[in-house]
Formats: structure tokens, C-alpha cells, sequence
């Protein structure tokens, strides 16, 4: 089954203590399509400048990702210049150049509208609210946000959370949204407003995912080294989404699978600057790595005597 991702197309530019890369292809839906569409077809609707080096998005064409959705506008493209230092769970942000981002409007081609699971990159939760209204009863809807909406538009988030299925953010975004500090407690207030599932993103400590009568929680692949952790939560969004789409299993049991999968997505993406080690990434790396997750978990009970 197909997914239609909406969010940011931009070029990034990003320093870390293991080297730098410059107008990298970055956003949320570039990462997150880079993810998913190793397990199924996506749909992304976005929009980039005239300046835009549009040839370097064809790896993902080739991967089956549609870009009919892609909007080509008059002016510079989106971009964002950041620094990591050595606790690469933060971004310095050093520059960011909205251009024609900022008069993004996403309208979803005809073709694009039956899409049966929708993720809506962290964009502005008006026009979040307005893709709901252009595509026909989806599936799942999962929605993703940042402080930065959560400052300037949380009545707006609030009014989105009515509408969708599940929500991912980060601990901080999770404490800032709800007033909350703890986890638990900001995931029952965001479920309380509507979605059935909550996903709170802890980087290398791995995520949570928050239901109603349950708690799951997946772990975070144990790497060696981490060169770039830009795009990991949007690689996880697409892991996640990507397998539950591929499945078309919406149980308990196989979201907790996605989970894996989107954990393990997301330790791929920061292997290599950009989306550069997901567009390398196999279908059988990804298999092994989830079994290797499941590993790390895994222990036999001790026998009652």
C-alpha cells in the first residue's frame, strides 16, 4: 500500500565532530520517503526553489517514490545550516533560509488523494489540518510537529490532534506540548485529545510507543559511530509507517514490529551525512538489523520453584 508524505524538501548543510557536509538533500519528507520507500511506494508532496539541483532526487524516483506532488516555485529553495557538538541529541541551528517554503500550500494531486496511510511532516499545523481535508478517508493518519509550532501554534496542534491517528514527537517537543514532565503523563494528556497511538522519540535511547491499554518500548541499535543524526526521527517516522503500510496490519502486535523497524531505520540514517546510507540501504540489512534489535531484548524467564 502506497503512503502519501507531506513536509519540507530542503537542502541542509551540517557540521558534527566527525567532519561536514554541505546542501546535502535533507527536510522531513526527503528522509522520510528515503525510509519508507524501502518498503513500500510513496507519494511526496512538497515544494523546492528554482535553484533546486532536482537531479539529485532521482535515486528516490528510482526507489518508487512519486514526486508528482512535488511543487517547482520561483525563488530560493528551503534551506537550514546546523552544528552538533559532542551530545548529538542536540542541533545548534546556525542558519535557516525558509524561501519558498514559506508560502508552501500543499495541494494533493488527484492521484494522491485515496492514499491509504498519510504522515504529515512538522510543517505548519494549519496546513496540516488542510491536507486532511483534500484526502479520502485514509487508513491511518500520523502527524509529526517541533518546539517551534508547539510555541507559535499550539491551539492549532491541539485542533490537529482531533483528527489524526497518531502523533510522533520527541521527549522535549512531548513535555513542551503537554506541560507534562513526565512521559507518561504527556502521553495520556496528547491521547486524550484524540489519537489512538502516541510514539515519544528518545534518540540513542531508543522510543516509546503509548496506546490506551499498553506500553511498548523499542530499543535504540547500539552503534559505534554516528556521523550525522539530522533526519533520524523523520527516517524512523518512515520505517515505522513504511512497514505498517507494507503489512496493512494495523494490530498491536505488528506496530510493535514497525517500531523495530523504524528504530532501526533510524540508526541507518545517521550512519552517513544526509540520506546517503539510506539510499545504499537493502531490504536484507534492514531484516538483520531488526533481528538484531530483537536480541537485545530478548531473555528467558527464570522458572518458578
Amino acid at each position: 500500500m502506497s503512503v502519501l508524505v507531506v513536509g519540507s524538501v530542503a537542502l541542509d548543510s551540517v557540521e558534527t565532530p566527525f567532519g561536514k557536509a554541505d546542501d546535502v538533500l535533507g527536510g522531513s519528507a526527503t528522509f522520510f520517503s528515503a525510509a519508507a520507500s524501502i518498503l513500500t511506494p510513496v507519494q511526496l508532496v512538497g515544494v523546492i526553489g528554482s535553484d533546486y539541483p532536482v537531479e539529485r532526487l532521482q535515486p528516490l524516483v528510482d526507489r518508487g517514490v512519486d514526486l508528482a506532488g512535488l511543487e517547482h516555485a520561483d525563488g530560493p529553495s528551503f534551506r537550514w545550516r546546523g552544528r552538533y557538538g559532542h551530545d548529538l541529541n542536540a542541533a545548534e541551528t546556525l542558519e535557516t533560509h525558509l524561501g519558498v517554503f514559506s508560502r508552501f500550500s500543499p495541494k494533493i494531486p488527484d492521484q494522491f488523494r485515496s492514499a491509504p496511510f498519510v504522515f504529515l511532516g512538522n510543517i505548519d499545523p494549519r496546513l496540516q489540518l488542510d491536507v486532511l481535508k483534500q484526502v479520502e478517508r485514509p487508513r491511518l493518519v500520523a502527524c509529526d510537529t517541533m518546539n517551534f509550532w508547539i510555541q507559535s501554534r499550539r491551539p492549532d496542534i491541539i485542533e490537529l490532534l482531533k483528527h489524526v491517528d497518531m502523533v510522533t514527537l520527541n521527549d522535549g517537543e512531548a513535555r513542551q506540548l503537554t506541560e507534562k514532565v513526565n512521559l507518561v503523563q504527556a502521553a495520556k494528556w496528547i491521547m486524550d485529545c484524540g489519537p489512538k497511538h502516541v510514539i515519544i522519540k528518545k534518540g540513542e535511547h531508543g522510543a516509546f510507543m503509548f496506546n490506551r491499554d499498553s506500553v511498548f518500548f523499542g530499543p535504540a541499535f547500539p552503534l559505534e559511530n554516528v556521523f550525522d543524526p539530522t533526519g533520524a526521527g523523520d527516517s524512523f517516522a518512515g520505517g515505522f509507517i513504511g512497514y505498517l503500510a507494507r503489512t496493512g496490519d494495523l494490530s498491536e502486535a505488528n506496530m510493535r514490529r514497525a517500531v523495530m523497524y523504524g528504530s532501526a531505520m533510524g540508526s541507518f540514517a545517521v550512519e552517513e551525512f544526509s540520506t546517503a546510507r539510506l539510499m545504499s540501504l537493502t531490504r536484507a540489512e534492514l531484516d538483520a538489523r531488526v533481528r538484531d534489535l530483537r536480541q537485545l531484548v530478548t531473555f528467558e524467564e527464570e522458572l518458578s520453584t
